[in-house]
């Protein structure tokens, strides 16, 4: 065979090969192989939290890890492409809420136009920030962000709106998620885990404050594992990153990031006297968030473990007590009869020191821990007693437990427990109470108390009323008026006593009056209450 006969069998040869080549990746890229190798024609669709994620745009300087140079000094620029990077990345999955609420369920009598008749009434506008968490269109934001909300609106980075509608809530740790059915998928955070934060990290707050959209702020970790008493509820799980991000009203429900542009919070709250940003911003941690977001996307509603426990912060004097060498632990007060704790050997006195090997330290810690996971799941626990170190596997009952049905229905039956029946019927309509020690103001909702020395102690001020009881359904609780703080100020004037408030309300000619409160813990809230 001659030389050039040779050759063209060989060209032939070749081109068949990278035909074949060629066939086999077409058919990969059109028949997909699943893992175990054979193709798959119809597969389940799953929600994927934070698989839709927005691609990093290609580094023209030092990258997002190069932020420290060779010589192990700190390298400006590429901290400057890092908070760029962020930006780019997590900007697209931070939306805009503007929710509409109802004020109140009862009807009110008002003026129209000419005549005075009953209608419904009048809603109010809030507004929010949330984080895309699925392609499908699943946004987590805090509960109080679309609390009795009528209507969501839903604005993505690139102006398309969508109407949002809320398909769960946990109000323990203030959580919420809204559906919205997006023409095409939606872009997604990455989830980064919030465990492996520490103080000193650099962080990244998005969000939409003042109404102004996609606000990206930068700070660090100040704390880790905060509890600040904000979350108004019988069962609040507080377990809060704290950072010194500028985080403002409008903020809330938006993202807390890493320089990887990871998710590692949800930006909830804020510690301050004014209203605004003072350096002191909180998030819920992602692990706590994932946890209750599968949940109420699965299920509606959060499927929570009970421990069966009441627990209490070992100090000094308690460590001392215990003739514990350090201070350490949570103390469990009392265990209850047939719970998760009880057939799992725990005893009143005991001291937990860790949980499926993490230290734990503080009530709130425990809680957390134990929120993450649901009935029927276990839960490693070393304690101390009596000097000695012991192992003791929990596993979690849920509140359909018999064991926890008469407790949970105390709880249930006392989540806003009043010190009187609520105000006399005979007493005149925003007046006064006869009872030296109360007055009342039924219009409002509100029972008002002078401050004693314990409460000037407690709350650290001298002036001001205590808000002893909140009626359901009033005008104070639709506002958010909780019971146990101190009413400060009434239209931006400072007030001194329960008699000075009824007092301004009576002469308020707004349609709304704007009340400031102080909570035990020095912060500060804000509340427009409708006028009667």
């Amino acid at each position: 065979m001659s030389v050039s006969r040779r050759l063209v069998h060989l060209a032939i040869g070749v081109g068949l090969v990278c035909a074949g080549l060629l066939a086999g990746i077409l058919l990969m890229l059109v028949f997909p192989v699943n893992e175990s190798g054979s193709t798959s024609e119809d597969t389940r669709p799953r929600i994927e939290l934070g698989g839709n994620t927005v691609a990093l745009p290609p580094p023209s300087t030092p990258t997002a890890d190069s932020v420290v140079a060779s010589d192990g000094i700190p390298s400006l620029q590429g901290l400057n492409t890092a908070f760029r990077r962020v930006a780019d990345r997590v900007t697209p999955t931070v939306v805009f809420l503007q929710v509409e609420t109802e004020r109140g369920s009862e009807r009110s009598l008002r003026f129209d136009g000419d005549m005075e008749r009953f209608l419904p009434p009048r809603p109010r506008q809030s507004v929010g920030s949330g984080v895309i968490l699925s392609a499908e269109g699943h946004i987590v934001t805090n509960e109080h962000v679309v609390s009795r909300a009528q209507s969501i609106q839903v604005t993505l980075h690139d102006k398309r709106q969508y109407q949002g509608e809320v398909i769960g809530v946990d109000p323990s740790t203030d959580l919420a998620v809204v559906k919205v059915d997006a023409d095409e998928p939606l872009p997604t955070v990455p989830l980064g885990n919030s465990d492996a934060l520490r103080v000193g990290d650099w962080v990244v707050a998005v969000g939409n404050p003042f109404r102004l959209t996609s606000t990206v702020t930068a700070g660090i970790v100040s704390a880790l594992g905060r509890q600040v008493d904000i979350i108004d509820d019988t069962f609040s799980i507080e377990d809060f990153i704290q950072t010194d991000a500028a985080i403002n009203p409008g903020n809330s429900g938006g993202a807390l990031v890493n320089l990887s542009g990871e998710l590692v919070g949800i930006n909830t709250a804020i510690a301050t006297e004014s209203g605004s940003y003072e350096g002191y911003g909180f998030a819920v941690p992602t692990q706590l968030m994932q946890r209750v977001v599968a949940d109420l996307i699965e299920y509606g509603e959060v499927r929570r473990g009970y421990l069966g426990v009441s627990i209490e912060e070992v100090d000094a004097t308690r460590a001392r007590r215990l003739n514990m060498d350090r201070i350490q632990g949570v103390y469990v007060g009392t265990v209850r009869p047939g719970g998760a704790a009880d057939q799992g050997g725990l005893q009143d006195g005991d001291v937990v020191l860790s949980i499926d090997g993490r230290d734990i330290d503080a009530p709130n810690m425990l809680q957390s821990a134990v929120a993450q996971r649901r009935p029927g799941e276990t839960m490693e626990l070393r304690i101390l007693r009596d000097g000695q170190i012991q192992t003791k596997r929990v596993e979690l009952m849920g509140r359909e437990a018999l064991a926890y049905q008469e407790w949970l229905s105390d709880l249930d039956n006392n989540e806003a427990p009043s010190p009187r029946p609520g105000p006399r019927e005979d007493l005149p309509r925003d007046e006064p109470s006869d009872d030296e020690a109360t007055v009342s103001l039924p219009s409002w909702g509100l029972g008002l108390r002078a401050l004693t020395d314990v409460h000037r102690t407690a709350f650290g001020i001298d002036r001001g009323a205590y808000v002893v009881f909140v009626e359901k359904d009033s005008r104070a609780e639709n506002a958010g008026v909780s019971r146990d703080v101190v009413l400060t100020h009434v239209d931006g004037t400072s007030v001194n006593d329960a008699e000075e408030v009824a007092e301004r309300f009576k002469e308020a000619t707004d349609p709304r009056v704007l009340v400031r409160v102080q909570r035990r813990n020095g912060t500060s809230a804000f509340y427009d209450i409708e006028r009667p």
